[in-house]
């Protein structure tokens, strides 16, 4: 059978998900490795056709935010509703010379907290990374849903469009091999 339909619909389906989203993302962060990893691929499979999104590890935690051990965040799913994050904080907070980097390559230069060297790795750390740390474990990452608004969107339309694609490639399908004489 002609599939056609189906597959351009579910192409223009990813494209429209993966620019509203670098969209969305670049306004609330601006141009990020986050942004141009953003992809889509549709795949056929047994059953059909697959729709995959692809993206950097730590753009799901920015999607769907991370709870804090004190403070609890919720993101907004695709389906429009308020959930909690199912990603959160307990003992550990985010890596303290992962913040240094960051905090060197913004140019803060924090000042009156001093510099030490981490006992494990023997790498200076500054006490304004370690602050920022415990900040971020405390009351965890706000959810930017970025990608959950554009793909809640898309899916609303994809629901109603998706069935007339269906509908013109089996039309298509009984037109080709049923010609009356």
């Amino acid at each position: 059978m002609n599939t056609e339909g189906i597959e351009r619909y579910l192409n223009s389906f990813g494209r429209n998900v993966v620019k509203e989203s670098k969209a969305l993302l670049r306004k609330q962060k601006g141009d990020t490795r986050l942004g141009k990893s953003i992809r889509y691929e549709v795949v056929e499979t047994a059953n059909g056709f697959s729709t995959n999104f692809y993206m950097e590890d730590y753009g799901e935690f920015l999607d769907e935010g991370v709870s804090g051990n004190k403070e609890k965040q919720y993101y907004t799913d695709y389906k429009g509703k308020n959930k909690l994050s199912s990603y959160s904080y307990t003992t550990k907070g985010p890596p303290i010379d992962i913040l240094s980097r960051w905090i060197k390559r913004k140019g803060i230069k924090p000042k009156g907290l001093g510099r030490g060297r981490d006992k494990k790795t023997g790498q200076f750390l500054s006490g304004f990374a370690y602050l920022i740390s415990r900040k971020i474990k405390r009351d965890g990452i706000k959810s930017l849903s970025f990608f959950q608004q554009p793909l809640g969107l898309g899916y609303n339309k994809l629901k109603k469009q998706l069935l007339k694609e269906v509908k013109a490639d089996i039309e298509s399908y009984i037109t080709t091999f049923y010609r009356p004489k």
